[in-house]
């Protein structure tokens, strides 16, 4: 018997789900960077698994940006380098810029007195060799590292692929990177955190060599980048995973849970090797589900993660610097760091901070971009009817 396959919805242009998981991803960062301040007993048993945050944002990216980049290629249409950097550097740069010279003018936002060498910020190669015990503030810069090498090798390895047309077998080079990123974290835990387990700074060795590098964290950026490729390239089978779409989202969810069992300590063995893997699979598992039009979540507006969407980038890049000049400054005053209400005044002050950033520098070079590329289109155009 044929299977029946309900009718696709249309779908929108722009897509709740995503929004929704942004603002899950941005406000559980933001508790668990929390921990690091002054916060109350029931925040660090609730939100301690809040760290993969990170890796939902990686699939995110992963996701969006090879959709963008393979949505060209399906068309026959060539990859415009500039516009697609020119998009990247306008969109994270001033924001970017404007945090860091704050921190490195103006000492007294710092979250903690060590800051690494200004070049290495610049480079974005903070990630490689990011040692706690020496570098204590802006430290949460290393996943925004990870994202910009991704920007800057995706598009470039694409173009290789389309020269010596490889097709649709780029599939194993995916396949190929995500078994080099498990090996090397073997390899790493057994030269470099398995003699120090019981060393008093393992968590430090563990971040340095296996948090933060990103031939470790590739996980999730694949995850998004297979997603992407499969949407694009095989809309029959993104079409019958339509109609199992809640399905998807329960076994990832099922599967995340799983995970948070799995890094209960995320030093070990298990959680070093299989856990990184397996919440880019959870996270990517669900964001297969919200962005199918039968899914449950996917016609949810909510004006709250709306905003928080769009404020997630300007959260991410000022809520440790708000959190310590808000306890510093409450503290003062009698509130007593550890509770609810400072808690609550933290997460005020940083939305505030969060809105100034967006409105004084975010949405101005978000206008000069967009002047910028219709002056390119605008002439490209011009050359072509001539």
């Amino acid at each position: 018997m044929p299977e029946i396959t309900k009718p696709l919805i249309p779908e929108r242009k722009k897509l709740l789900g995503l929004d929704h998981l942004r603002a899950f991803a941005i406000t559980i960062v933001f508790l668990y960077h929390y921990q690091i301040f002054g916060h109350p007993d029931w925040e660090q048993r609730i939100f301690g698994f809040g760290w993969t945050g990170v890796d939902l944002f990686f699939v995110l990216s992963g996701f969006l940006i090879a959709g963008q980049l393979f949505d060209r290629i399906k068309k026959e249409k060539s990859i415009s380098f500039s516009n697609f950097f020119l998009k990247r550097f306008f969109r994270i740069i001033p924001a970017y810029l404007t945090i860091l010279l704050l921190y490195f003018f103006f000492p007294f936002l710092r979250e903690n007195e060590q800051m690494a060498p200004l070049w290495r910020y610049l480079s974005f190669t903070l990630n490689f060799g990011l040692d706690l015990k020496k570098t204590g503030t802006f430290t949460h810069s290393w996943s925004l590292c990870i994202e910009e090498q991704f920007y800057l090798l995706l598009p470039l390895t694409i173009l290789l692929l389309n020269y010596f047309k490889v097709g649709k077998k780029a599939i194993y080079l995916i396949v190929a990177l995500f078994l080099t990123c498990f090996i090397t974290r073997i390899l790493i835990w057994n030269s470099t955190i398995k003699p120090g387990l019981n060393s008093n700074d393992l968590g430090a060795i563990w971040h340095k060599n296996i948090y933060y590098p990103t031939y470790c964290r590739l996980d999730g950026l694949l995850i998004g980048v297979a997603i992407a490729g499969l949407f694009t390239f095989y809309p029959e089978v993104k079409r019958r995973l339509n109609n199992y779409s809640n399905w998807l989202l329960l076994t990832g969810i099922t599967c995340l849970i799983a995970s948070y069992f799995i890094c209960e300590v995320n030093t070990g063995f298990n959680a070093t090797v299989y856990g990184f893997s397996l919440i880019a699979f959870s996270y990517g598992l669900i964001l297969m589900a919200v962005v199918s039009p039968l899914n449950v979540i996917y016609n949810i507006k909510s004006a709250i993660t709306s905003q928080l969407a769009t404020l997630s980038y300007s959260i991410y890049l000022t809520h440790k610097m708000m959190i310590h000049l808000t306890q510093h400054f409450f503290e003062n005053m009698g509130i007593d760091k550890n509770s609810n209400l400072m808690l609550l005044l933290c997460v005020v002050s940083s939305l505030v901070g969060a809105l100034l950033l967006r409105n004084t520098v975010e949405k101005p070079a978000l206008k000069i971009r967009d002047k910028i590329l219709n002056s390119i289109n605008n002439k490209d155009i011009a050359v072509l009817s001539t």
